[in-house]
């Protein structure tokens, strides 16, 4: 693959526990959709922290690369690191309320990520919030920025999210399970949110979920993850018409059940 976007390849050891993830490679091109899908266990959330740096507080030890337009995040320092965080990578993880804080008015979680990369903006911030809840397929008033976490709906907190995660217009989101949480209806409104921010803004898309029916409807390409391995990566219509797997087979042939069972 040319002009890679993301290039790593990942282990991961935590105390207790080595081979959380054993050389596990993730690339991507600029405007791709790429799904992650594992069981429960199987690495998909270490793979989302460890790809932002964001696992040393859990003690755990990382090698490997993680190279993002050319850089190396691993020889990067913590400084440097949070200048990326939230402006050239997002992250979206799967409890929508969990993630807002309950204490913060809706605008002032946009006010402070705004100023976290841009500290001289003023209130430029309540601005750039409105156009990316509008992205988002929230439209609402000024006055919504006053609400609290608990004063919206489930399915609002998730478009709340993306909305701070694309408020900067970075290059690559990493969506943990961000659908796990919603009703169906909501589910697919949100799959449909992704593939226009995707077309829209050229958005580069991590999409980690378990559900191989959402992942074949929204990405290009599909990674298979199991124990902290990578099994295979191919595209979406090569996976479904040949996994090569064992493992990837058993998941394709459990799909007519799941379909029928709807």
């Amino acid at each position: 693959m040319s002009d890679l976007l993301l290039d790593a390849t990942l282990s991961v050891d935590y105390p207790g526990k080595p081979g959380a993830l054993s050389e596990v490679t993730i690339q991507m091109t600029p405007g791709e959709i790429l799904g992650l899908v594992g069981e429960s266990g199987s690495g998909k959330s270490t793979c989302a922290l460890g790809l932002l740096r964001l696992l040393d507080s859990k003690a755990a030890r990382m090698r490997g690369r993680i190279l993002f337009e050319n850089r190396n995040f691993l020889a990067l320092s913590g400084s440097q690191m949070r200048k990326i965080r939230g402006s050239k990578i997002s992250l979206i993880l799967q409890s929508p309320v969990a993630s807002l804080n309950p204490a913060l008015r809706i605008g002032q979680h946009f006010e402070e990520a705004w100023k976290a990369h841009r500290a001289d903006a003023g209130r430029e911030w309540k601005e750039r919030a409105l156009e990316a809840l509008d992205l988002a397929s929230l439209r609402v008033e000024e006055s919504f920025l006053g609400r609290f976490a608990h004063q919206v709906s489930v399915g609002q907190a998730q478009r709340i999210l993306i909305a701070l995660a694309i408020l900067h217009r970075p290059q690559l989101l990493i969506a943990d399970e961000p659908t796990s949480a919603l009703d169906p209806i909501a589910q697919r409104e949100v799959l449909e949110l992704l593939r226009r921010l995707n077309q829209q803004l050229g958005l580069s898309i991590l999409f980690i979920s378990h559900d191989l029916l959402s992942v074949a409807c929204l990405c290009h390409r599909v990674s298979i993850l199991r124990n902290g391995e990578m099994l295979e990566t191919r595209s979406v219509s090569e996976f479904f018409e040949n996994p090569t797997h064992p493992y990837s087979r058993e998941l394709v042939r459990a799909l007519p059940s799941l379909v029928g069972s709807g």
